[in-house]
């Protein structure tokens, strides 16, 4: 029997697409620090990477690749961060009066030569005719021997007055909170901040050095009479040795005090469970909370132990037991 090069080439030609779309869109793309946006029927994810990778999905559950925000680094990344590479670490996305803010993190890893940005546009659709992302500079910077506190891990949250927070922080002394501008660009004046939570760090460590008080990734949600502080205990960022865990504190106002189940304050090393990681997931943390369609969902990565410790994206369901928030634990 003779075979047909037209059919073999077709069938090559079939198999060729199957291959690009499984590649392309994926139940667990490979994640750090992720936060959604919904505009239309399609979910827009943005996470750690080079320019901030961006992912959309039609159903929360298969994502495909998209184009990163930046082609180019922010101009001034070099200036805060010497040899900055374009990796653009943990944003932040907040649609406000027709506009979608999306704060973003310039640092070196373990250094706090860092910076918060703020970079806009006015729809998350590539297809629209008005889309461009516009970079609107520094909001927020750290310095080493300056600051004990670290400008990264931004989250932007409005109070019950409607005035606009910014959480940030990682390690040194912990997770601060500025009151914002109107215009969402930069701090109040007169400057406002408050710290809202802190794990001990070891005397005698010099003020340039991360430390060990391990505590990063704040996220603030409002649910019901409560504003509930999330934030990720202990180490992400070494595959099969991340010890990630998310933690949670509640509080009736927006700047604290953060208090856990047993009555802590975040402030003073507390903090409750949410997840963990387990033999399947070595770790398990940094995540963001929003509501889409009346159910609130986090979204989060963690190592996967299946994957050679690779990072990927877990969403999860949240409920809500006696005022507190509840995932199913990992698989």
């Amino acid at each position: 029997m003779k075979s047909n090069p037209k059919f073999i080439k077709s069938i090559s030609f079939l198999i060729a697409i199957f291959v690009v779309s499984f590649s392309c869109a994926q139940e667990r793309p490979i994640t750090h620090d992720p936060v959604v946006a919904k505009q239309g029927d399609t979910y827009y994810l943005f996470c750690t990477g080079p320019g901030i990778t961006s992912f959309t999905s039609k159903d929360l559950k298969t994502w495909k690749k998209a184009e990163p925000i930046f082609k180019e680094s922010p101009k001034w990344a070099l200036d805060v961060s010497p040899g900055f590479n374009g990796h653009i670490w943990a944003p932040d996305i907040t649609l406000h009066n027709g506009t979608y803010y999306l704060y973003y993190s310039v640092s070196a890893f373990g250094k706090n030569t860092s910076a918060i940005g703020l970079v806009t546009n006015s729809t998350l659709n590539p297809e629209d005719e008005n889309y461009k992302w516009e970079d609107q500079g520094i909001v927020i910077q750290s310095i080493p021997n300056r600051d004990l506190w670290n400008a990264i891990d931004p989250n932007l949250i409005f109070d019950e007055n409607g005035a606009p927070w910014l959480a940030f922080g990682s390690f040194w002394s912990g997770l601060k909170m500025a009151k914002m501008n109107a215009d969402l660009k930069s701090p109040a004046q007169p400057q406002e901040w408050h710290a809202i939570a802190r794990r001990d760090r070891d005397r005698g460590i010099e003020d340039s050095d991360a430390g060990n008080a391990a505590l990063e990734g704040p996220f603030v949600f409002k649910k019901g009479d409560y504003y509930y502080l999330f934030l990720s205990w202990d180490y992400c960022c070494r595959g099969e040795k991340s010890t990630y865990k998310l933690m949670v504190g509640r509080s009736k106002s927006v700047i604290g005090p953060y208090i856990d189940k047993d009555g802590k304050e975040l402030n003073k090393g507390g903090g409750s469970l949410v997840i963990e990681g387990n033999k399947n997931w070595y770790g398990v943390g940094h995540n963001s909370v929003f509501t889409f369609d009346g159910k609130d969902y986090t979204f989060m990565h963690g190592y996967d132990a299946s994957d050679n410790g690779k990072p990927k994206l877990i969403v999860k369901e949240v409920t809500w037991v006696d005022g507190w928030p509840t995932v199913k634990p990992m698989d």
